[in-house]
């Protein structure tokens, strides 16, 4: 069976970034399974292994327009230290809930200034080009349910 729209794909991957350094592997793990067609892995990766079978093995580089997206400066702000009131210690690295225009996103701290801390809401890999190998390891209808609900039910 070819993965399709409405098919639950189960996937072993490794992730890795431009330095070949790895990012993310399902290595060790259960295979990550998934509805196919309904954005629940990255655009670029669904793309390359959409027409697959199970036992096929692929490399894939997806640019970031296909995966987190550019890496855009406007999302690097300054924000007043005493936005984080009552939390003892801020660091670079951080990741802190905020809320946006756009809703709720995460952002990372990059610097702490006496008056200010520079955060930035981009994605970590966003502006990346993500180097996938992936083994399919199975491919089957989705059920109606999973179609309802946009996800693979649990194993």
């Amino acid at each position: 069976m070819q993965i399709s729209e409405n098919t639950v794909v189960a996937i072993e991957y490794t992730l890795t970034g431009e330095d070949g350094q790895v990012i993310d592997t399902s290595e060790g793990r259960e295979p990550l399974v998934y509805l196919h067609g309904h954005n629940n892995i990255i655009p670029g990766l669904e793309k390359a292994i959409e027409g697959q079978e199970a036992g096929a093995e692929l490399d894939v580089a997806v640019p970031p327009e296909e995966g987190y997206g550019p890496y855009r400066e406007e999302l690097i702000q300054d924000v007043p230290r005493d936005a984080f009131a009552g939390i003892d210690k801020v660091e670079p690295g951080m990741a802190f809930q905020a809320e946006s225009n756009a809703g709720p996103m995460t952002v990372t701290v990059r610097e702490v200034g006496d008056d200010t801390v520079t955060v930035d809401g981009n994605h970590m890999l966003a502006g990346k080009v993500l180097n996938f190998k992936v083994a399919i390891k199975s491919v089957r209808e989705a059920t109606s349910e999973e179609v309802s609900q946009g996800a693979a039910e649990a194993a």
